[in-house]
């Protein structure tokens, strides 16, 4: 139903998205690295890519200067980053639609234990939306009066933990990933209980 009439479009959006986004970021890495001549041609359309990505590669930048890197490798991470936000995006839009033609088909069936099942598939869903949120908030200093305050003191039991055994590397925290691919194995786990 949803997910496989309105997933797809979605879907085609997001990744067309991402892939307008990277070559903008290959031809800034391109360009920063060919150093043309700033009065011609090539060098007016570095500038103008320059300034458009300069917003989502410029915290890269900061990043890799604190590690006396070279900053001219900063639209790489901001690649992974957004190749990395558009993956979830579109994990998390296709749960969503999926738990909503599951919950229909429950409803209609008339099955509780179907429903059940969804209904704790959706729950888990939410989690994994807020570890991935919380994933996301790392790079923002947020108060704790926030919506992402909120985030950090729902998903903080299951994290903290995890980052006991896996300490952050630099800035980049990998815990979640961790406890994001456990929690994926949680809802194959009770799709195999409760739906098949």
């Amino acid at each position: 139903m949803l997910s496989s009439t309105v997933y797809g479009i979605i879907s085609l959006f997001l990744w067309t998205l991402f892939t307008v986004f990277a070559v903008l970021l290959i031809a800034r890495l391109v360009i920063s690295y060919a150093d043309p001549n700033p009065f011609g041609f090539v060098g007016r359309l570095g500038f103008r890519i320059r300034r458009l990505t300069e917003k989502w590669v410029y915290p890269a930048a900061r990043f890799l200067a604190t590690y006396r890197a070279d900053t001219r490798l900063a639209p790489l991470i901001s690649l992974f980053i957004g190749f990395v936000i558009a993956y979830f995006s579109i994990r998390i839009i296709g749960n969503t639609l999926f738990i909503i033609d599951g919950l229909a088909a429950a409803v209609i069936a008339g099955s509780p234990a179907v429903f059940i099942g969804f209904v704790l598939y959706g729950l888990i869903s939410v989690l994994v939306l807020f570890i991935f949120i919380r994933f996301l908030a790392q790079w923002f200093v947020f108060t704790r009066n926030t919506f992402l305050g909120f985030v950090i003191r729902v998903t903080d039991p299951i994290m903290l933990p995890f980052r006991r055994l896996i300490p952050p590397i630099g800035m980049f925290d990998i815990s979640p990933m961790i406890v994001l691919i456990l929690l994926g194995l949680l809802q194959a786990l009770i799709l195999n209980l409760f739906v098949r």
